[in-house]
């Protein structure tokens, strides 16, 4: 894959943990509702939370970077390659949102990542 190609992805990869964080962020900042789950109140609160919005931003301009890739790289490249978005996800929630990751996670973390780069050191 050319350098452009593996820039996009990555900038794809940090688009998509960028939006998983501030998702997870968004909707733990909500205040709980009194009387359980209402849905009419929940998605007013959706409009008033400026987390999930940036997420929802994140989102499409990875959608934006996404099919650039896909002009560019074999999607047979292009989506195991994206999967590390997973890896960077399973760190970001670590990192950032002080989550306990097992060594079971951290081990399949370890795995999804060196399958990734089997997939591309053969494809070239």
């Amino acid at each position: 894959m050319s350098p452009s190609v593996i820039a996009l992805i990555a900038l794809s990869i940090g688009l998509d943990v960028a939006g998983q964080i501030a998702f997870k962020l968004g909707l733990d900042r909500l205040p709980e509702m009194d009387g359980g789950f209402r849905l009419a109140g929940f998605w007013w609160q959706l409009l008033g939370a400026p987390l999930l919005w940036a997420g929802i931003l994140a989102y499409a301009l990875e959608f934006l970077v996404w099919l650039a890739v896909l002009s560019l790289a074999p999607l047979s490249l292009a989506f195991p390659a994206a999967s590390l978005a997973y890896c960077g996800v399973v760190l970001a929630g670590r990192l950032v949102l002080g989550e306990a990751v097992s060594r079971r996670r951290w081990l399949g973390t370890l795995i999804i990542t060196g399958g990734v780069m089997l997939v591309i050191a053969s494809g070239g």
